[in-house]
Order: structure tokens, then sequence, then C-alpha cells
């Protein structure tokens, strides 16, 4: 179909840029900006300073704000005082790789015909370039828009330093609206825009019974297992079989989706088969009999998972001693109403009940989020998606967390709207992560025309 008007050169425009959309992803993947691991701070930094450079070839003003942890690099693009104003929220820092799993290197950027691999292309940095290119096209067609920018390097460790950065930079960071490009669709030719996000309360639970690891043969039938116990204090905390909890008051603020809200998620074009195929799922909980059910588990249920257990000894072989001390990685995913701090508490007083000698250090606190799938901004968003990628798109919730999103709500007061590019097929958090050309044009298109459906607001 022929583009007119603000979209008659927008094909020349995307089929031009591509590769500066490739070579640009490229110097940013092989950043290794792993906020988890503090060896990467020089990297962290560099990322900071490329991102930057990137901000001002648009013409942006740019600072990489410090904060007790990592940066954050703020950008400025204002067309006219005048003009409302957009701030697109990214992140630039990524999970670790472990190089054994990929079957490439995974901070060497790679293209494989229309896919690029490597950490970091779809989560976040493939998405946040395909917004800045549409920033570009923006500003030259004369949209009457301003644009800052938020570009996080803490995200995938849940954001520590965030809201205090908000804070400081509240006045400057001032803004109409919010758009968060950082969420996954349910399958590929499917657009999904969520609307909620699932917070998280991680823990780690540790027992020491006794002073070294000790001869089995000797102390075996005595001394207290740490590992055995710990096993049983999560036995007792949730049903492993069907991920059912078991603490008192867990669900009590728990709302059930509505059935509007159901048939949203059932036209997100998901299905169970593809699901597990792209997650490379084996098998699934055995009480989840339906599409629905499934949707339901990871879109809008609470969740109890562990993530890990630690302790004895872990070399070749069997080596017959008693361990000393045992711990247990621990999260629980929480749904809109339910409140982080709370579930801590039960949590405590669960484990305390069960084994008064467990301890229980609360870690990470993410609170859950839910917005609104009507009203102009939806509206906006949904014409976008469907202008992009020629299906009306559905509202959807994502059961991962975005820390950055709550503190935005909370402090900058603006809408804020969900335009994610990211495919399950893509490896987010996974190995061989990918991003590919035919989401970054449609994420050009989809941009360009949400800029103009907002600017008018």
């Amino acid at each position: 179909m022929k583009q007119t008007g603000l979209y008659s050169n927008i094909d020349k425009f995307i089929k031009g840029v591509r590769a500066e959309f490739e070579d640009k992803l490229a110097a940013l993947v092989e950043i290794p900006s792993i906020s988890m691991d503090p060896d990467h701070r020089a990297d962290i930094d560099k990322c900071a300073a490329t991102a930057s450079e990137f901000l001002q070839t648009e013409g942006a003003q740019t600072e990489a704000a410090p904060t007790p942890g990592n940066p954050v690099v703020i950008g400025s693009l204002i067309t006219d005082p005048k003009h409302p104003t957009v701030t697109i929220y990214n992140h630039l820092d990524v999970q670790p790789a472990d190089a054994s799993e990929w079957h490439k290197a995974p901070f060497t950027f790679h293209k494989v015909g229309e896919r690029y691999e490597g950490r970091g292309t779809t989560d976040d940095k493939g998405p946040a370039l395909t917004a800045l290119l549409a920033v570009r096209y923006a500003v030259a067609a004369g949209l009457r828009l301003n644009f800052k920018f938020i570009w996080e390097l803490e995200e995938e460790i849940g954001s520590p330093n965030f809201e205090s950065f908000i804070r400081r930079y509240k006045r400057r960071l001032s803004t109409d609206s919010i758009l968060v490009s950082d969420t996954i669709w349910i399958a590929r030719g499917r657009p999904a825009i969520p609307y909620g996000l699932r917070g998280l309360q991680t823990f780690l639970f540790t027992l020491e019974t006794h002073s070294k690891d000790v001869h089995s043969g000797l102390v075996g039938g005595v001394a207290r297992n740490p590992i055995g116990e710990l096993c049983q204090v999560i036995d007792e905390c949730y049903d492993a079989k069907t991920g059912r909890v078991k603490i008192k008051g867990f669900y009590d603020d728990v709302k059930s989706v509505t059935k509007d809200e159901l048939n949203s998620f059932l036209q997100s074009g998901f299905s169970t088969r593809g699901y597990k195929r792209a997650h490379e799922l084996k098998t699934i909980r055995p009480n989840l009999k339906s599409d629905g059910d499934v949707l339901k588990a990871f879109m809008a249920a609470p969740t109890f998972e562990v993530h890990g257990i630690t302790g004895g000894y872990g070399g070749p072989g069997v080596k017959t001693i008693v361990p000393y001390h045992a711990e247990a990685k621990i999260s629980t995913r929480l749904v809109p109403y339910q409140d982080p701090e709370k579930i801590a508490k039960l949590v405590r007083d669960h484990v305390r009940r069960i084994n008064p000698d467990v301890r229980v250090q609360s870690i990470q606190r993410l609170d859950p989020y839910l917005g609104s799938f009507s009203g102009p901004f939806a509206e906006a968003a949904r014409d976008a998606m469907k202008f992009a990628f020629g299906r009306e798109p559905a509202f959807t919730r994502e059961g991962g967390s975005i820390g950055a999103v709550v503190t935005m709500q909370n402090h900058l007061k603006a809408p804020i709207t969900f335009l994610g590019l990211s495919l399950p097929e893509h490896g987010y958090h996974a190995k061989n992560e990918n991003y590919d050309w035919g989401q970054t044009a449609g994420g050009i298109r989809m941009f360009v025309k949400y800029f103009e459906r907002i600017s008018g607001l």
C-alpha cells in the first residue's frame, strides 16, 4: 500500500538506516554490560558512554547520571517547549551468559540473514535502538513532540538505585507520558501490548546446624542435616507439583482475572504447544489443562519458586559427609494488589513456625504494576501496533517484572504505555539470545505511528 504524508518516505528511511542499526547494535552487544557482576563495572561505564554518543548524534543533550551504583543515561531532545513530551525508557544492562551453553560467543555480534545474535540483542539493546531511529524520523518529519530518554543500567538487578535517581532528577524528567519498550509478544505475528507486570520478592533461606562438615559414618543418625531440613521447609511452603502456595494469607489480596481480560489474553495467539517449544519445556504442571490455565498461571497468578539449593559436597562421586550449612534461593512473583512487604512477613512467619532455626533474609523487592487497556494512550498503542504489523494487538499482562515502572508511576505521575518487540523465540534471559530485522523495521513504523497519535493528545 502506498504511503502518503508523514509516512511517504518511511520505507526508504527504514531501508537506509539498516546498516547503521546493525553497526550500533553490534557496538552495544560487544560491550558485556553485566550489572550483577562488579567485575564488569568498566563495561557498564563504556556502555553508558557509547549510549550517550548515540543520543548526541540525534541532537539530544545527554548525561550519564551517577547513582550509588551504576549510572543512568538520560537524554533530552526538545523540539519546542510548547509541545508535549514523551519519555522513552529502556535498559542497556544484560544478564550474564555462560559461553559453554551458547552455539556462538555471547558477547560477539553475529548476523545470520535477518537475525541478530548476541547477549542483549532483544533485551533490551535492539528495541532501544529501534525506538531511537523512530525518534529521528519523527523529528525530521516535524512531529509536534519532545522526546526524553531514560536508559538504565541496573534493571537486571532490580533497579536498586533507580528511585534515588528519579528523586534527584525529577524536575528534569518531567513528562506528559512514558513509553516502555522492554516487553515480549506471546507469538510471532500476533502483536501484544502488556498493561500489567508481576512484582517480585526474593529471599535467602539459610540453615547452619553445626560448625563443620562431619563424617556420616560417625554422626549419621545423630547430626541434623541442613539440606534435608531446608527441603522439608520448602515442601511445607508450596506444592512443587502444582505450584500451589501453602503459606496462610498468601492469596488474600489476589484478584481473579475478568472474563474480558482472559479473552484478551487468548487473542494473543497463544498456544501451549508453541509456548513449550519456544521455552524448550519438556512438560508443564499437570494441573494446567487448557491454554487459559497456562496464560493465567504466568500472567496473573503469584508464584513461589526455588532457584537453587547449595550446601554439602558438589564434586564428582559421593562424599559421605553430613553438611553443616545449606542455603536456598527463593522468589515469589506477585500480582497486582499483593504487597511484597506483607508477603515477606508471611513467608518469614511461616518458616519460623516450621523451623525456627532457618534464617529468612529478604533480598529484592519489586512492586507489581497494573495499568489500563483503555483510554487515549492505549488506543494510540493499539493503532500503532495494527498499522505496523497488520493485526489487532491483544492486551495482556506480563509475567516478569520491571522495577523502574512502578517508580516512574509513583514519581513522574504520567501515563505509561508498553510497546515491546521481543518474541518468545528471541531467548529473553536465555542462551542464544537474538533479535531480528523484521521486528526492527515494524518497530520503527509502530513507534512513528504512536508518536503521531500522542502528539495530538
